[in-house]
């Protein structure tokens, strides 16, 4: 992390300062009901106006696909942004052009401007050269603190970055630093617990982590491709059989690298649908042709809590089961809730997420009780990935601070 410019790095005071953050928060009759991203700008924005700087937020919001939609304004946000920040800031209604230049030249040392949202113009996803210059015109140093959108090369997280002194805001920083952590220098032994439906969607994941984690849990639907490339029957759940070479592949990888693998060894089942459909605990190798697995069953849940008794270093991606719909939350929340008891006892260094797995957590009541919860969710699955996330890399390399 010491490659990585900080707010420390920037002189801001007297300063405009483009900060992207990510107001893509959720929206119900025109009121914020997540403001989670929201709060982690918090710390940048009021270090940035404590030293004297005047701060110019952008976000994108929704997929307006390069115009400008009713319903997708960043208008809305600003009642909440005023009660996370303590002060209501101006508003542009556009993010380029006279209207944001006019509103970013009037701003005092303290005061906050929100700029329209981004994507209503073609040139943010674009990573467009003109629009990412009038973007920076409007500032004169630039502090990315959005790790959700940092997996994306667009102008306001890597042109941008590549024309004004860069550097990355608290958030963005603290969040590498677990993640970081996590990979490089873990503590052991080190467990993985990779959910959600397919294996085509993980695959660059796990490939990275059998390498990394001393054993690696497999649920949610992905599990009964596994199931199924090992000759176990699955009857009419969902699966990828089309993936057995890639599961097969995976499951030599983890050998080679002295991984255990955890499939589940028992599961729950629906046979039949609507009130007439009958809920049964099977053995994972009794499934019968009708049936459709849902979740992991009780045993497979008091296996993989007994091991995270003994882990030290937890990453956590994806949902166990059909969490969505009860009774199918049973194996996601007993383990979630292992984790987290692991977690207040200081034994565990617990890093989840993933808009499914955030769900997953909150639904289980301990999504405030692991050690990180990251605002990421492609961004997450990346750098599990370990790949480079663009919007990260251009702070490393960009215009010297």
């Amino acid at each position: 992390m010491r490659d990585l410019p900080a707010l420390e790095d920037l002189d801001v005071s007297g300063k405009r300062v483009l900060l992207r953050g990510d107001l893509n928060v959720p929206l119900r009759d025109g009121r914020v009901t997540d403001d989670a991203r929201i709060r982690a700008l918090v710390p940048t924005v009021a270090d940035l106006r404590e030293r004297g700087a005047s701060v110019i937020l952008m976000s994108h919001f929704g997929r307006p696909k390069g115009r400008a939609v009713d319903g997708m304004s960043l208008a809305p946000l600003l009642p909440a942004l005023a009660a996370a920040l303590g002060v209501t800031p101006a508003f542009a209604a556009d993010c380029i052009g006279k209207s944001a230049e006019d509103a970013a030249a009037a701003l005092k040392p303290g005061d906050i401007l929100l700029l329209e949202n981004l994507r209503f113009h073609p040139g943010e996803e674009a990573d467009d050269p003109a629009f990412a210059t009038a973007l920076a015109r409007l500032g004169d140093v630039y502090v990315n603190d959005a790790f959700s959108t940092a997996h994306r090369a667009h102008a306001s997280t890597h042109g941008v970055a590549r024309l004004l002194p860069a550097a990355a805001g608290r958030h963005l920083h603290a969040e590498l630093a677990v993640l970081d952590r996590v990979l490089e220098n873990p503590a052991r032994p080190v467990g993985a617990v990779i959910g959600g439906a397919k294996i085509s969607s993980k695959l660059p994941a796990l490939v990275n982590l059998v390498k990394r984690a001393d054993w690696l849990a497999i649920g949610g639907a992905m599990a009964n491709s596994f199931l199924q490339a090992l000759g176990t029957p699955v009857g009419v759940s969902l699966s990828e059989p089309e993936r057995k070479g890639d599961a097969l592949d995976i499951l030599a990888r983890a050998d080679a690298a002295g991984c255990e693998i955890l499939l589940p060894s028992d599961v729950v089942i629906r046979r039949g649908a609507g009130p007439e459909a009958v809920v049964e605990t099977r053995p994972a190798g009794a499934v019968p042709p009708d049936g459709a697995i849902m979740d992991i069953g009780p045993a497979s849940a008091g296996l993989l809590a007994a091991r995270l008794r003994t882990c030290r270093t937890l990453l956590w991606n994806g949902p166990l089961g059909a969490f969505e719909t009860p009774p199918f939350d049973s194996g996601t929340r007993a383990v979630a809730q292992a984790a987290a008891e692991q977690t207040r006892q200081g034994r565990l260094l617990s890093v989840a997420g993933g808009g499914d797995t955030a769900a997953a957590l909150a639904a289980a009541g301990v999504e405030g009780g692991f050690s990180h919860l990251s605002t990421g969710g492609g961004a997450f699955l990346e750098w599990l990935e370990g790949r480079d996330l663009p919007g990260v890399a251009v702070l490393r390399r960009g215009v010297a601070v």
